[in-house]
């Protein structure tokens, strides 16, 4: 039977409509097959509760390319992006620390914890600056080749020694220890109160199952900051509408190009022939044929689900099993009606229309790192919280909202075992709903609506295996030319004819588009369709 695509994706997450889109513009024939009853994956926009629209796991717009947004013209597809005015980090004693756009007003703010703080802040952005212009260098490009000979793998490696030599001395110090050091590590070289440090240092744990003190988090700090400093594409923000607003923009694109995308669809195997992909088996039996395959699946499900161990060699597979997921976040969703109120800053304030998160001290966070450690979900949990319908009205009735709530640690291997977090999601959820009542004490009386989803709902629901957020840790050994193995980080895998374009490949996760445009430029290079 003759191919009817010259491409099948498997996976309508945001990845996998962005691959598509940039197959269908170079004029391939594509069809990108979802298994849910909406496209997006992890990046999707959902009523849950009469009125409401959740964004159900994905709740910020992070690290989206700049370059893919024009090259696609998403605003034209409905994309826009709402930023997010500040950071909020309230305290049961005292005002809390708010990070405000205004670098005065933020400095002012510091001070109250450290004068010296203050004074050192603005050069921590720059520094940090100087240091994320290099990176986006690399997560803008696929993954450097350092063993090839290959003349243009040596000039992309030149490129990039160059980069990394116009970096002044200390820059390459702070590269350096960003990609060995902890994230309270590296902080702590710079800061001297926890009320500034605690906060910052969670962005090196976000969908990693280690610890603010673990060695390597230094790097997953960057790689979440990089968002917050590209200013002049808002990459930190909310999307109208929700995050799905993002994934429907990207189908739309890849419509407009000629891309069919079909929802309702599961995929149940990658048809392979004579060591070749072929096309895929949908769960009701059905075939369909294509010139390749690309896969917008982790790289557990991809390799070990859709294909199957036959079809690999040992040191692949060993690779692959040994690739590590280990989700270690929970999301609890509420509708309210009412604006939650702060204890320490009372009131419908601007403090409250960014980002609040509960990391009150370097302790803290270490104890509820040590729950997970021995397989528990954190009593006391971080909470990374927005009220995205304080600035998008449309996703909730007038005077009522939406709290999104991110939750670290619940880890997916809980010493009951996996399979048994149904029957602890609603103590999950207690936990979380608890520790921000702390904070916020009319919260339990406002609560219309409750979903919790726990890493094994990721998993069930939303295809994550392990509940990984990122399709498997940020960690040292699992990036760049290591991500998801060892000479196969450019796209291409062991099966010919099947590509993989999902945040499982390099740059890694976040809502950014890249591995699914990169999949797509190496996928037209090498001819293979």
């Amino acid at each position: 039977m003759s191919a009817r695509w010259d491409a099948i994706v498997v996976g309508g997450g945001h990845n996998g409509l962005v691959c598509a889109a940039y197959l269908a513009r170079a004029g391939r024939k594509v069809l990108v097959l979802e298994r849910r009853h909406v496209v997006g994956g992890a990046a999707v926009s959902e009523e849950l509760y009469p009125g409401f629209t959740f964004s159900v796991c994905s709740y910020v717009v992070s690290l989206l390319r700049p370059w893919i947004i024009r090259d696609l013209d998403l605003p034209r597809h409905g994309l826009e992006i709402l930023p997010l005015e500040c950071s909020f980090v309230p305290h049961l004693e005292g005002p809390g620390l708010v990070r405000w756009p205004d670098g005065e007003r933020t400095r002012r703010e510091i001070a109250h914890f450290s004068k010296r703080d203050s004074e050192v802040y603005p050069q921590f952005g720059q520094s940090l600056s100087q240091i994320s212009r290099f990176v986006k260098s690399v997560i803008d490009e696929q993954a450097p080749a350092p063993t090839s000979t290959n003349p243009l793998e040596l000039l992309q490696l030149g490129k990039l020694a160059k980069r990394f030599g116009g970096l002044t001395a200390d820059e390459r110090v702070r590269k350096l220890r960003l990609l060995t050091a902890s994230a309270a590590d590296f902080l702590d070289a710079w800061f001297e109160s926890e009320a500034l440090k605690s906060p910052m240092s969670v962005s090196g744990i976000i969908g990693t199952f280690l610890g603010i003190r673990s060695p390597g988090t230094a790097y997953v700090l960057l790689h979440h900051y990089m968002g917050e400093i590209d200013g002049a594409f808002r990459s930190w923000g909310f999307a109208r509408g929700g995050t799905g607003a993002i994934s429907e923009a990207c189908a739309s694109a890849a419509r407009s190009f000629g891309a069919e995308v079909r929802t309702e669809a599961p995929v149940e195997r990658v048809l392979v022939e004579g060591g070749q992909a072929r096309g895929v088996v949908l769960a009701n039996g059905d075939e369909l044929r294509a010139r390749t395959v690309v896969s917008g699946v982790d790289p557990h499900r991809t390799f070990l689900g859709l294909v199957g161990p036959d079809h690999l060699d040992d040191d692949f597979l060993r690779q692959i099993r040994r690739y590590k997921l280990r989700g270690s976040s929970g999301k609890v969703n509420l509708a309210v009606d009412r604006v939650p109120e702060f204890t320490c800053r009372p009131g419908d304030g601007p403090h409250v229309r960014g980002d609040v998160a509960i990391a009150p001290s370097y302790d803290y966070l270490e104890r509820a790192y040590d729950q997970a450690k021995y397989g528990d979900f954190s009593e006391r949990p971080y909470l990374n919280v927005v009220i995205p319908s304080l600035s998008d009205p449309s996703v909730a009735p007038p005077g009522k909202h939406i709290v999104s709530c991110f939750v670290q640690y619940a880890p997916y291997r809980i010493k009951e075992g996996p399979e048994r977090w149904p029957e602890r999601r609603e103590a999950f959820g207690d936990a979380v709903v608890d520790t921000l009542a702390e904070y916020c004490p009319g919260l339990k009386e406002s609560i219309l609506f409750r979903q919790v989803l726990t890493p094994w709902d990721l998993e069930q629901e939303f295809g994550l295996t392990e509940g990984n957020i990122f399709h498997g840790e940020l960690s040292l050994e699992q990036l760049a030319f290591l991500r998801p193995a060892a000479g196969w980080s450019r796209y291409a895998t062991p099966v010919k004819g099947l590509w993989m374009c999902a945040s499982g490949t390099h740059p890694g996760g976040g809502i950014m588009g890249a591995p699914g445009a990169l999949a797509a430029r190496a996928m037209l290079r090498s001819r293979a369709l």
